[in-house]
């Protein structure tokens, strides 16, 4: 079924966090409709809908900004009191606006998730868990990473409330009291939880920071994945996610906002995968760092002249401007999407400047990783041919675990509880992984990519000079591992190579076409790229310099392969680049084999 749907602007409020609004029950066909919001003002604002017009409610006063908001009331009766996080305080006020609780929870930190069941309270505060009943004490746990979000499961089937904890290392934390009872491994960083069924049930939405979202069933000792929804077109991040049935089939649809701005409806259609029924680019503030490539997006009511880059590092870019507009606000939209290379690492500082008088600027700040195109995983696959890079010497765990937060994405700044740790991940774009274990004095790394080890050997080596640490380093290499990194660059390599051999080919076709007055003297393979030119343009202009990345990574590749050996091969780089003018994967091969 199809579905249509409009944007209608009711009320503007302040700049706001995630999970501060929400839609109040409406009791009884003629009660208006009621929403709440909470905004870095520290107001929160309740209005109602009465003819299609917004008519204020209430209104408190400024404050410390509302970093959460949730509905709660006794078990059984309408959820319709409004409780809001400041700080480290909740407050809870009445649907009129009465403020009937200020509590303190006394965290060093600001809560930054909260869910409100009954008497029950459960906040969260970056690394730190905390039930409360009745404002009470009841339960703590400390988690293993940033905890970006949490809920909590009641049904018949479940013996006791359920909370589940959604973790920044891409696991679902489920608890019983302050104990783990057990994990949810989740496709990625999950950043919204939300109970599909709103009235209990076992069954809880996820959302991801890079945009999956799916659907898990909990049960007392053991959780059932149910369906996942990747993303393939490469779309923003989850920031909420919600049910309705907005079709009115009697089945739940599933409403989904992105970090881009990006609005979608997800319905069933009698399928057990829900599938998408509506989109729509709304619009957004919002800044956001992905693993291998950074995409600053930034949204505003006026014009945005120009944004200049500072960096200390190389870099590859390509960057849009597109307009957008939504009845009389006017709003731009600059798309800067950074491509960064392993190896090469500092500091990226963006100057975003409004046409505004007074001139005003903002500054953006985003740290380049030496390993930068790597992301957490679950697992590793242990049959591939691996190098090894060990470390041994007088520095603490926390020191070592602070040199891999300086290397690798996705790690915890807090260190892990224990006297030792394994992080598993994987390259975003080309599929080689990595395994860090390590330890109070000692640290061990495997990898199938052997510039992988040499990044971490190089820069683990300089930050442990700057403690004025002595390091014994020691390396076991395989060198099977680099004819296995050649054969997984080898598919990109050639569609890159026959992408830029049809794009060179197109002007002189072209040329052929206007002077013979038709293409139907050229052979299928000619004509084929005459009527994809458009296509393969846009494919290339997307992809720039990519040819010339694969070629480093695997000049890259070579020159560190016979530096393990003691052996430098500089003066052969120029006869590789030959070999790759005119490539071939066993020629490649041997040349490397032979060097």
């Amino acid at each position: 079924m199809e579905l249509h749907l409009n944007r209608v602007d009711y009320i503007q409020v302040g700049v706001t966090s995630q999970k501060t609004m929400r839609l109040l029950p409406a009791l009884g066909k003629k009660a208006t409709q009621k929403v709440a919001i909470g905004d870095h003002d520290g107001i929160l604002t309740c209005f109602g809908m009465k003819k299609g017009e917004a008519v204020p409610v209430f209104k408190t006063l400024p404050g410390q900004k509302i970093s959460r908001m949730d509905l709660g009331g006794a078990v059984g009766t309408p959820q319709e009191k409004i409780f809001v996080c400041s700080g480290s305080q909740v407050r809870g006020f009445t649907k009129k606006g009465k403020q009937f609780l200020t509590f303190e929870a006394n965290l060093t930190e600001t809560i930054n998730a909260m869910h409100v069941s009954g008497a029950d309270l459960f906040v969260s505060a970056s690394y730190i868990y905390n039930h409360y009943c009745d404002c009470k004490d009841q339960d703590y746990y400390l988690s293993g990473d940033k905890i970006n979000d949490i809920t909590c499961l009641s049904s018949e089937n479940l013996t006791h409330l359920v909370p589940v904890l959604a973790c920044q290392d891409r696991v679902l934390r489920v608890l019983q009291g302050s104990e783990l009872s057990y994990e949810i491994e989740v496709p990625g960083p999950p950043s919204v939880l939300e109970l599909y069924n709103k009235d209990g049930g076992e069954e809880i939405l996820y959302g991801t920071t890079d945009g999956k979202i799916g659907l898990v069933q909990i049960g007392e000792g053991s959780a059932a994945t149910k369906w996942e929804i990747d993303n393939d077109k490469k779309k923003g991040g989850i920031l909420c996610i919600d049910t309705y049935d907005i079709i009115g089939d009697g089945v739940n649809d599933i409403l989904v906002g992105r970090d881009d701005g990006t609005v979608e409806v997800y319905g069933f259609d009698g399928a057990s995968e829900p599938t998408l029924r509506f989109d729509h680019v709304g619009l957004y503030l919002t800044h956001l760092i992905r693993i291998c490539i950074i995409i600053l997006n930034v949204l505003i009511a006026i014009p945005l002249p120009f944004i200049n880059l500072q960096v200390h590092y190389f870099f590859q870019y390509c960057m849009k401007c597109t307009d957008h507009s939504a009845h009389s606000l006017t709003t731009r939209v600059s798309s800067l999407q950074i491509l960064s290379i392993e190896g090469q690492y500092g500091t990226l500082q963006a100057y975003v400047t409004p046409r505004l008088q007074p001139k005003t600027c903002q500054v953006r700040q985003y740290q380049i990783k030496p390993l930068s195109l790597h992301q957490r995983t679950h697992s590793i696959d242990q049959d591939r041919p691996m190098n090894r890079l060990s470390l041994v010497g007088q520095f603490s765990f926390a020191e070592i675990h602070s040199w891999v937060v300086f290397c690798l994405p996705e790690v915890p700044e807090k260190t892990p509880a224990g006297e030792s740790i394994t992080f598993y991940f994987h390259n975003t774009f080309l599929g080689t992984q990595l395994e860090a274990n390590y330890c109070k004095g000692e640290g061990h790394f495997r990898s199938d990519n052997i510039s992988t080890i040499s990044i971490l050997s190089d820069v683990l080596s300089k930050e442990a000079t700057k403690k004025k640490i002595n390091l014994n380093i020691s390396y076991d290499n395989n060198d099977d591992s680099v004819s296995h990194t050649l054969k997984m660059i080898h598919p990109k390599l050639e569609c890159q190579l026959l992408l830029a051999k049809k794009v060179q080919l197109i002007d002189a076709l072209k040329e052929l076409q206007v002077h013979e007055g038709n293409a139907d003297f050229l052979i299928p393979e000619y004509r084929n790229i005459l009527d994809e030119s458009a296509n393969l343009l846009e494919e290339y202009k997307k992809q720039p310099a990519h040819l010339e990345r694969l070629y480093g990574m695997i000049t890259d590749l070579f020159i560190d392969k016979f530096k393990f050996k003691g052996q430098n091969v500089k003066t052969k780089v120029s006869s590789l680049l030959e070999i790759l003018d005119n490539y071939d994967l066993n020629s490649l091969l041997d040349f490397f084999n032979e060097a």
